[in-house]
């Protein structure tokens, strides 16, 4: 990883061309690149291209505490088989009750209409014996992405690679345990704000999201 650096990415599409330079010694593995929607799909797209990757987004949902929606006690993370990752220290009577049983299910749901949305009937590409990149546009505290790596683990990937163009060094410090490796193209100090790190940070739209799947597809 490199330390700070004030220069600025001129777009998410200008980080993913220099984060995709840094991943070349992936070139040739088997691997698949996982996109956070919807900030880390025009990042990811210029990986997958560089990696002749498949591209795919990895959707994780919140699992709010009951009646206090903010306080998370676990994520849903999207892929061929859906995991559940429950955080620790979470009182066991915040999941007692049924509850489990019926947000689960609501969130697996809401996951796979966000899914249809960007991809159609496209099933999630495999994830087992492959090398899986996870791609964001930046990281700020990192707690979506380890919830993240920590469902992908149990799909038994090859390997587990972070890939974003900037994060604070204490953010990734917290993914070590969950990833292989870290690839991450400038880790300023202070940090402040991710879209502070770009020229242009616009909103990725769903058309734009939808495109750019659409081009990365294995079956394109």
């Amino acid at each position: 990883m490199s330390g700070l650096n004030n220069s600025l990415f001129s777009d998410r599409v200008d980080a993913g061309r220099q984060l995709a330079d840094r991943l070349a010694p992936y070139h040739g593995q088997e691997c698949v690149v996982l996109a956070l929607p919807r900030g880390g799909v025009p990042v990811a797209l210029p990986v997958a291209r560089k990696l002749k990757a498949p591209l795919d987004v990895l959707f994780v949902r919140k699992i709010g505490a009951p009646g206090y929606p903010e306080f998370a006690i676990g994520a849903v993370v999207d892929g061929d088989n859906p995991q559940v990752v429950m955080n620790e220290g979470v009182p066991s009577r915040l999941a007692a009750d049924g509850y489990l049983q019926t947000e689960v299910p609501r969130l697996l749901q809401e996951i796979d209409r966000r899914r249809k949305l960007y991809l159609g009937d496209r099933r999630p590409v495999p994830i087992g014996g492959r090398t899986a990149i996870v791609v964001d546009d930046g990281i700020a505290t990192g707690a979506t992405m380890r919830a993240g790596l920590l469902g992908l683990e149990r799909q038994n990937p090859a390997r587990i690679v972070v890939a974003v163009p900037v994060a604070p060094a204490e953010a990734l410090d917290r993914l070590r345990g969950v990833a292989d490796d870290i690839v991450c193209l400038r880790t300023p100090d202070p940090f402040r704000a991710v879209g502070l790190h770009y020229r242009d940070f616009a909103q990725v739209s769903d058309a734009e999201v939808v495109a750019a799947l659409r081009e990365g597809s294995p079956d394109e």
